[in-house]
């Protein structure tokens, strides 16, 4: 199986989230000459995480921590880093301190899904997935996710039916057709 972290797409503009009370209250203008400069570190730090130039990345989020610490987008780009980097646990514990702090933004709970399914731990992805989904409605990567932990979901239950009656001609007819029509999804799945 295959979920998909959540990035911040190349040249992405936008506004601090570490601001939540400037954005709510809608001071979209009283920002806007300041989003270029905070855009341009958010593009460069992403820039060198596509690149896998991690050192360089975490050297420029640190920096940016230093002046906010509470920052999401930067301390979710951590997180990619972190992960990147083998450090799953230190990026587990980024991604739920960023689900308490800021409980309406879907991309840490996408990015915990990730690790979850990583570690075969369905269920909780499947409750970290709905928790984005709830966050935001539209947020397509963490729908599609969702179908793939849905789909793991079934293929665990489908084997786990089959363990328990290995002659029954249903669950493996059940579990072969949900294959074929799954296919290339089910088959990438680990079991």
């Amino acid at each position: 199986m295959h979920l998909t972290f959540s990035r911040l797409a190349p040249g992405h503009k936008t506004l601090p989230l570490g601001w939540p009370c400037l954005r709510r209250a809608g001071v979209l203008a009283l920002l806007a000459w300041a989003g270029w400069a905070w855009a341009d570190v958010y593009s460069e730090v992403n820039d060198k995480i596509t690149a896998g130039q991690f050192p360089a990345a975490q050297a420029l989020i640190s920096r940016h921590l230093e002046k906010q610490p509470t920052d999401p987008q930067m301390r979710l780009m951590q997180s990619q880093i972190q992960r990147a980097q083998g450090e799953t646990a230190k990026a587990q514990a980024t991604l739920e301190a960023l689900t308490q702090e800021f409980p309406e933004l879907p991309e840490p709970y996408n990015n915990l899904a990730v690790i979850y399914a990583g570690q075969q731990r369905y269920d909780t992805a499947l409750i970290a997935l709905n928790q984005a989904v709830r966050a935001r409605p539209d947020y397509v990567l963490a729908l599609e996710n969702l179908g793939d932990v849905h789909v793991a979901l079934a293929r665990q239950s489908y084997r786990q039916a089959q363990a328990v009656s290995p002659l029954s001609p249903l669950v493996s007819l059940r579990l072969d057709s949900k294959i074929q029509l799954l296919g290339p999804v089910l088959q990438t799945a680990k079991p």
